[in-house]
């Protein structure tokens, strides 16, 4: 069986990771992992042949020569391999987590340290078990720091991705109700992101790597569930940001405008100064999510016409916040993903706007448990209570919710019953948020606007 060291000196040789025979990187390590339907075992030969320099296999009878490097399991081995591969890094790693604006806070905190610093920053939301790894063993010489989000599902995940990772910074954005089902309730989604705390705190600092003994922890002074959490923990090295005036604050901001662009003006408590600075987002709630961007980029000692810069610069994709204009209406996608935490920041924002006639479009929430019902009832109260002129409703588990008066509202089964019914009753001249789970695939209704 080979050694991580072993496979470290293939990596040396063969930097890239391949883990897709449909996107083999010629001169790649292959590795086979395994999933619930498939055992990439059986593709190594066709990754081979595809251009991989060598194919790390965890099953015998596919190891068919010199060029398949046989181990325990892939999995576990491509996670050592990152593991090892940081412990040779000495520069700032800063991971995150969180409930709600985790991607589109990575995003902002790249897009500022890019503004000095040679930074890799997670791809997409590639957070989890094979993600992390894949992004950490991305990190080349010549980068001066990462910035690794982590996501998780259930307890132990982020610990296990710190002791990968092992961060030098981190910060926990919200914690909030999703994933119920896998952690167990909400107390179960506090005690797991509380892991990123658990680990900036704890004591064996000679088991870090060189550049990872800091510790340093980002925590949101206005949010009194991280203040909470920071406290237990005894967390000493923390460096606080918000809107509130706490003194302790080395950055500050509030909103200008929200129509639905954001304009912020932030504050430096440290050196002193004032900063305006226009934005591609939309939602109040990103206004954490930019501040600490802002934070960091003080911390690393950008000036802040680089951190500003930085900021203004950033457009959102992947249907996070992102504005679209159509040539009858304005959409806010924000279907990415869904949980009873981001639709009721959502539903505030859209109540909240100034804008001429107002549409909500909600999708079903997934991976709710045992607390699917009272979940989804709360979130449609929240949308029947606020100031729009039309809501529609999409999915099993809200049509479960519907009831008598609620004749103010639209239920549909399915989306695609959705586009049949948008199709007869088109919507114009609106502001319109679209929200749902992934899987609901709302993406689907653009088109019709």
């Amino acid at each position: 069986m080979a050694t991580t060291e072993e496979l470290y000196q293939l990596y040396l040789q063969h930097p890239v990771i391949s883990t897709d025979t449909r996107k083999i990187a010629p001169g790649s390590l292959f590795f086979a992992l395994k999933g619930d339907k498939f055992d990439a075992n059986t593709f190594a030969q066709q990754a081979i042949e595809a251009g991989a320099a060598y194919a790390v296999v965890d099953n015998p009878e596919y190891a068919l020569g010199e060029k398949f490097v046989l181990v325990d399991d892939g999995l576990s081995a491509l996670q050592n391999l990152a593991a090892h591969h940081r412990r040779q890094l000495d520069i700032p790693i800063i991971a995150l987590t969180g409930t709600n604006g985790k991607t589109t806070t990575k995003e902002l905190i790249n897009a500022v340290l890019s503004q000095r610093f040679n930074t890799l920053a997670t791809e997409g939301n590639l957070n989890n078990h094979i993600g992390v790894p894949l992004t950490l063993l991305k990190i080349t010489a010549e980068h001066q720091m990462a910035v690794i989000e982590m996501g998780a599902n259930h307890q132990r995940e982020i610990a296990m991705l710190c002791s990968i990772a092992h961060p030098t910074h981190g910060l926990i954005t919200n914690v909030g109700k999703a994933h119920l089902e896998g952690f167990g309730g909400v107390e179960g989604v506090r005690k797991g992101k509380g892991e990123m705390y658990d680990f900036l705190a704890a004591k064996n600092e000679e088991e870090r790597p060189a550049g990872s003994k800091n510790g340093v922890a980002f925590v949101n002074s206005d949010d009194a569930v991280l203040m909470e959490m920071k406290n237990e923990r005894g967390l000493s090295n923390v460096i606080y940001y918000g809107k509130n005036s706490n003194p302790a604050n080395i950055i500050s901001g509030k909103l200008l405008d929200s129509s639905p662009l954001l304009v912020l003006e932030w504050s430096d408590n440290l050196e002193g100064g004032n900063y305006r600075v226009p934005t591609h987002l939309t939602g109040a709630y990103n206004l954490d999510n930019i501040l600490v961007a802002i934070c960091i980029g003080s911390t690393f000692g950008l000036t802040p016409e680089e951190i500003s810069d930085g900021i203004a610069g950033y457009q959102p994709k992947n249907n996070r916040s992102q504005i679209l204009q159509t040539t009858s209406n304005t959409l806010i996608c924000d279907f990415y993903n869904a949980n009873p935490s981001s639709m009721f920041v959502a539903i505030e924002n859209i109540d909240k706007m100034q804008s001429g006639r107002k549409v909500l479009i909600l999708g079903d929430m997934f991976e709710m448990g045992d607390e699917s019902a009272a979940e989804h009832a709360a979130v449609l109260q929240k949308a029947m209570a606020a100031q729009v002129n039309e809501r529609i409703f999409i999915g099993k588990d809200f049509s479960a919710q519907k009831s008598e008066g609620l004749e103010h509202a639209t239920f549909y089964l399915t989306a695609e019953d959705a586009i049949e019914g948008l199709k007869a009753h088109p919507i114009t001249n609106s502001t319109v948020l679209i929200k749902g789970s992934r899987g609901m695939a709302l993406e689907r209704l653009v088109g019709l606007f």
